[in-house]
């Protein structure tokens, strides 16, 4: 007996399953084509949206009032907006900013230039794609021309606060040497005596000359040189100024400089008489056998000069009054030093600091910030001070 064998799959009709497949196949490439038309369409959308974005970036480079540059890689002006072109003068694209930068001058104000009669800041950022730099140029003359302005009319405003201590100041030593000076007309005065008195009226009217002098320097506030000089080098200098002082107050004397090779950027005179003014009150105010450190340290972009004593300290009560124009408590002073080194380092953009307790010295730090690598020399090289 025959056994028959049940039908098998590939007996089928022949084109079945090819018909299924080619079916599957024209909805995947219906879906792949409605897929391609909508991608299509969004793509056109964001294009048209990338091309509203870009005019409007475009009208508001043009609108800023700031200078807009923007590098490539190897700095030339890729874009620029109108503001850029009018401070930096005639069209920029293209050109090498190495170029441009010889138009710029440094200024005694570290991060601001002077192209011309204007005066402008200039911040310098790398792209976040790394393929550029971009630069921004801000107009300051006005904001330069105003501060100056509220600067003088502070000093004019503290020289008035400060007429009636000057008449007493002036008083007072110009009547002990009115005094001492008629005493040369009395003819029996022994020439011991006379030429004793005659030296107190000198001393009276070298210290009127040097508050008069103090006085001058207090109202001028500026700074008239300019020029790049080491940090260590000034700190050399001042201890060969103040080490002498010291050694015949039988002071003990020390300092360190830890700024290796770093610069300011500055008046080098105004800032060596500051400086020297701190560590004369240091000394001034420490007993025999004492002791005035002198140290230069940098931290971040600024550097420190630190001037320590142990010397009686200085009451809380005068520390908020230290750095008024004639406040001071010695007999001998005109109480304009502090006023006039304070003016000085804000001056270059710094400041001083004091901290003091009643018989545990004091603590005066005097800190300036650090001019740019590139500032004063990718521009114009600054001209010394004579």
């Amino acid at each position: 007996m025959s056994v028959e064998t049940p039908p098998d799959a590939s007996d089928a009709a022949p084109g079945e399953g090819q018909r299924l497949d080619a079916a599957q196949l024209a909805e995947a490439f219906e879906m792949f084509s409605r897929a391609s038309e909508e991608l299509s369409t969004a793509y056109n959308a964001l294009q048209g949206q990338v091309a509203q974005l870009t005019e409007r970036l475009a009208v508001l480079l043009g609108a800023l009032p700031a200078g807009v540059v923007v590098l490539d890689r190897g700095g030339r002006v890729e874009q620029c907006n109108r503001a850029a072109e009018t401070l930096l003068g005639g069209d920029l694209a293209g050109r090498p900013w190495d170029e441009l930068a010889t138009a710029l001058n440094a200024t005694e104000t570290p991060g601001e230039l002077t192209v011309g009669a204007r005066r402008m800041s200039l911040s310098d950022a790398t792209l976040e794609s790394g393929e550029g730099r971009i630069i921004l140029l801000h107009d300051v003359t006005d904001a330069h021309r105003m501060r100056l302005q509220a600067e003088r009319n502070e000093r004019l405003a503290a020289m008035g606060e400060m007429i009636a201590g000057l008449a007493h100041q002036l008083r007072t030593p110009l009547a002990a040497a009115l005094l001492y000076t008629g005493n040369l007309k009395q003819p029996e005065l022994a020439p011991a005596d006379r030429a004793r008195v005659a030296d107190r009226a000198i001393e009276r009217l070298r210290y009127l000359e040097r508050l008069i002098r103090d006085m001058l320097l207090f109202a001028r506030g500026d700074s008239l040189g300019r020029q790049r000089f080491g940090i260590c080098d000034l700190a050399g200098e001042l201890v060969h100024t103040l080490e002498p002082l010291a050694r015949a107050r039988q002071i003990a004397f020390s300092s360190s400089c830890d700024c290796g090779d770093a610069t300011l950027l500055g008046d080098r005179k105004a800032l060596s008489g500051a400086i020297t003014n701190l560590l004369e009150n240091a000394i001034q105010a420490t007993e025999p056998g004492g002791a005035v450190d002198l140290s230069a340290v940098l931290e971040g972009g600024t550097v420190l000069f630190r001037i320590r004593d142990n010397g009686r300290g200085i009451e809380l009560v005068h520390q908020a009054r230290l750095f008024d124009p004639f406040f001071t408590t010695r007999a001998d002073g005109t109480g304009l030093g502090l006023a006039i080194a304070r003016g000085v380092a804000r001056g270059h953009g710094g400041d001083i600091a004091v901290e003091s307790s009643p018989g545990k010295g004091a603590l005066f730090i005097l800190s300036l910030p650090l001019p740019c690598p590139d500032e004063g020399d990718a521009a114009q090289a600054p001209k010394e001070s004579s």
